[in-house]
């Protein structure tokens, strides 16, 4: 599980989609507080979409641990966000589970307020921590991510 990690997170540090999702199962399920929960192809073109319009991003992973079962690593993601290119350092602690030899649970753990006010300013801090911006944002990220499926007729 270890190795797998490795490579899924070399995969993102050098952009290459295509090869992040080659380690997820086709029954993937990811979570986070951005897009909420995602399967499938959406989950997969979740990463198309995020490297295609984050092309600044840098990422840096550590603590792989894992069996295998599960494991887990920190991340961290350093891009600009917007049109005011605020600059944006997310921290994330990611949790995995396999099967078949493949990432079937991907979860991503992180501030959503901390990320509200790096990426949003004072009204980030403000409306960032409630689950009124948390709904608001999910409900924004995977329109946006629809929209991306269909612009490259890969609805899912």
């Amino acid at each position: 599980m270890t190795e797998l990690i490795r490579n899924f997170y070399t995969a993102l540090s050098n952009h290459d989609a295509e090869k992040m999702v080659s380690f997820y199962h086709d029954d993937i399920v990811f979570n986070d507080p951005i897009f909420g929960k995602l399967k499938g192809q959406t989950a997969k073109k979740m990463w198309y979409w995020l490297l295609e319009n984050g092309k600044d991003m840098q990422i840096k992973y550590s603590n792989i641990e894992g069996n295998d079962a599960q494991g887990s690593a920190t991340w961290e993601a350093r891009y600009t966000f917007g049109i005011e290119k605020r600059p944006v350092l997310n921290r994330v602690k990611a949790y995995f589970e396999l099967k078949d030899g493949k990432i079937i649970k991907h979860v991503d753990d992180y501030s959503l307020h901390r990320w509200a006010t790096q990426t949003m300013g004072w009204k980030g801090k403000i409306m960032g921590g409630t689950a009124y911006f948390k709904k608001k944002l999910q409900f924004k990220s995977r329109r946006m991510l629809e929209n991306y499926q269909i612009s490259r007729n890969t609805i899912v």
